[in-house]
């Protein structure tokens, strides 16, 4: 367990934070402080706060009651679930919409850049800002910029951020936050819509960078690697666990049972004050006014409720009939780039098989073929009679907001079969899925991400598919709830296949991977996310491996070479050129010098820098010429 550093500055300090929604309380005199340095996960059921909390402390919202104080200087950046752009602004204004001034040099000289070739005023300024970038030594700046935005998959920087989808958006905002170099980063569920790889990098990114850092992720490997504290919400109270993930389970276990234990010490306890109480004469004055007091306390701790509210996930499953879906040579293009290429699988009872790729490969419109939702260019798709698919999508589902939760249900069905062959009422079956009654009558815009996220999954099930198709279901889930669904589903009879980011939830549940690689090309790999990238990581340590068992004999023959061979003597002729050789690089570099102090001057012409600039590459191409002959003859030289 790491310890607490005493010397690091105090961030961030909140005190007697108080906030409700309607008759919910979320925050209930909530105090605690933050570091530089510490790098904090906040943990809790869906619906609890934590997104309300990091608003509030992101200034994005008031609480009710409280303080939330930041210390001077500290430079803060939000991520939030959905960020907010305008519609109009490009990429480009919208990564770099911050007021600073290094920002303000790099975005212009990307600006004019990639137009410099073809406008003299674009080249003029560029030769201006290489100086004044120069100055203010900002060139590794403008590197550490390219990578993120390479990293965040952000290339082409005019594109308008009205045709952008959430998943896009939420790349840009991340990308604004790491560019800025915040102090304290507050990051609110960072790795919804990123591909793995993104997500790797992000994870390597942050648990390396210098600052503070407060976020909510449902990615268990994540926290597991990037946090090193944990702070639970729960009934309006939080609770602090100095550790990463596995720390605060262990901690969080401990805690429950001496909580446990104070209730039970509580209620033998108030048995004998009530029995007490009760002895006693009805006139108050003759009992002692201390005792009755406590015996409110006792009371009160006696009776608190332990009770935790878990999802419960029991559905009826229908039959798998002997075909269940075969796919022959199936193909889909757009605009002539292939998505799927000739790909054919018969899929098998109990198949569990996970789906990875970069974003933008086709993964969404290999689920939508199969669903039906998008015809295939050719091929043949044939499924079984028997089969029923249950597709959870990643787009949220369009539901009314004045609609009642209740209502939500009772669309898709009125009652619910369970795997023990009972039925539920929609009513009930909410109930399992913790929405109690009050909640249920509730209209559908007061849910929280994660709530709604709950319903739709609960739409799906409903129909006892036993097919599951499930496209990055863990988004927005609370880690208990999607503990349950793990364990529904590790449980599960029929056919299922995932598309997830979240890397445990995937190691946890399929046993083989249809890796899609670009091109249309989709590999079958028989095995686990972990088990690919360990693959992946032992294909390249062998393509190393090789490489330099065919370099070393090289290096060796060389060596033994030269230890053989008596040194050899440069010819009067060969002396002579190396010496014009010298003479000739030395003429070279002072009329490279020359053009380019001429186009640091900013006083040409669009065509006189385009004249230099093409002679500054054709002397260095000289010299990288005559150089490697003044290398070889150097070595035989007297």
């Amino acid at each position: 367990m790491p310890h607490k550093n005493r010397s690091a500055l105090n961030y961030l300090s909140i005190e007697e934070l108080h906030k409700s929604f309607d008759e919910r309380l979320l925050l209930n005199g909530v105090s605690f402080g933050i570091n530089q340095g510490q790098k904090i996960a906040l943990v809790g059921v869906n619906g609890c706060g934590k997104s309300t909390l990091m608003k509030i402390i992101a200034g994005r919202e008031e609480a009710d009651k409280g303080v939330v104080a930041f210390r001077e200087g500290v430079k803060v950046a939000f991520v939030a679930q959905s960020p907010v752009f305008k519609e109009g602004d490009s990429i480009r204004e919208a990564v770099f919409d911050a007021e600073n001034s290094t920002l303000s040099l790099i975005r212009d000289y990307e600006y004019h850049l990639e137009r410099s070739a073809t406008d003299e005023k674009s080249a003029e300024r560029l030769q201006e800002l290489i100086g004044e970038i120069d100055a203010a030594n900002a060139w590794d700046y403008e590197a550490q910029v390219k990578t993120i935005l390479g990293q965040l998959g952000l290339h082409d920087l005019e594109q308008k951020v009205g045709e952008l989808s959430g998943g896009q958006r939420k790349r840009i905002s991340l990308a604004r936050a790491l560019i800025e170099k915040p102090d304290f980063l507050i990051l609110d569920e960072p790795t919804n819509h990123l591909d793995l790889e993104t997500i790797e990098w992000l994870e390597q990114y942050l648990s390396t960078a210098n600052m503070a850092l407060l976020l909510v992720t449902h990615d268990r490997y994540f926290l597991e690697k990037v946090t090193n504290h944990i702070i639970e919400l729960d009934g309006g109270q939080i609770f602090q666990y100095q550790g990463n993930y596995s720390y605060f389970l262990e901690k969080k276990a401990e805690r429950e049972q001496i909580e446990a234990a104070e209730v039970d010490k509580a209620k033998n306890l108030y048995k004998k004050e009530l029995d007490w109480i009760r002895r006693q004469p009805k006139a108050r004055g003759t009992k002692a006014k201390y005792r009755v007091d406590a015996f409110q306390d006792v009371k009160k701790a006696a009776h608190k409720n332990l009770k935790k509210d878990e999802m419960e996930l029991s559905v009826q499953e229908r039959r798998l009939g002997g075909k269940i879906l075969e796919l022959d040579k199936v193909n889909k293009a757009y605009d002539g780039q292939p998505f799927v290429k000739d790909f054919s699988y018969i899929f098998k009872k109990k198949d569990r098989i996970g789906i990875i790729g970069k974003n933008g490969v086709g993964k969404s419109t290999f689920l939508n073929i199969i669903t039906g939702q998008l015809e295939a260019d050719s091929g043949e798709i044939d499924r079984g009679i028997n089969t029923h698919i249950g597709y959870y999508r990643q787009e949220d589902a369009t539901f009314n907001p004045e609609a009642r939760v209740i209502d939500v249900v009772k669309e898709v069905a009125e009652v619910v079969e369970l795997a023990d062959g009972s039925t539920l009422s929609a009513s009930a079956f909410l109930n399992l899925f913790l929405f109690p009654p009050k909640m249920q009558y509730n209209v559908v815009g007061k849910l929280s991400g994660g709530e709604r996220k709950r319903l739709q999954l609960l739409r799906v099930l409903i129909k006892n598919p036993n097919f599951l198709i499930l496209d990055e279901p863990t988004n927005d889930l609370d880690l208990i709830t999607l503990n349950v669904l793990e364990d529904f589903l590790a449980k599960f009879g029929g056919c299922l296949m995932l598309v997830s980011h979240d890397r445990y939830f995937m190691d946890r549940l399929v046993d083989h991977t249809f890796v899609f690689e670009g091109q249309g090309l989709i590999r079958d790999f028989a095995g686990n996310y972990s088990d690919f990238r360990t693959e992946e990581a032992e294909k390249e340590r062998a393509r190393v491996e090789a490489a330099k068992a065919v370099e070393k004999p090289k290096a060796d023959w060389k060596a033994e070479q030269k230890k053989e061979q008596p040194k050899k003597k440069l010819s009067f002729k060969e002396q002579k050129e190396f010496e014009q050789l010298g003479e000739d690089i030395e003429q070279l570099e002072i009329q490279k010098a020359e053009l380019v102090e001429k186009m640091n001057a900013g006083t040409g012409s669009h065509e006189d820098l385009a004249t230099w600039a093409k002679e500054i590459e054709d002397i260095g191409d000289q010299l990288d010429e005559k150089e490697l002959r003044w290398l070889e003859l150097s070595e035989f030289a007297e």
